[in-house]
């Protein structure tokens, strides 16, 4: 089953994956703060993740990788 993991030591919350995602299955995590001070990516839904790389291509930070 394919799931993403995002890097939360590279990922600024940009907000590109959560708009990329065809799914939308990803979302900023506001309850969560990195240590540079932002609210990393997350996925909500691992069984809906189609593994199609859209966040990861969107990511200008190549903070998320892509499992299959």
């Amino acid at each position: 089953m394919p799931r993403i993991i995002v890097d939360d030591h590279f990922c600024k919350g940009c907000g590109l994956c959560v708009d990329a995602c065809p799914v939308d299955i990803i979302e900023l995590d506001y309850k969560k703060i990195t240590a540079k001070g932002y609210h990393p990516a997350y996925l909500t839904d691992e069984d809906k993740c189609t593994g199609c790389m859209s966040c990861a291509t969107m990511c200008p930070d190549v903070a998320i990788t892509v499992v299959r």
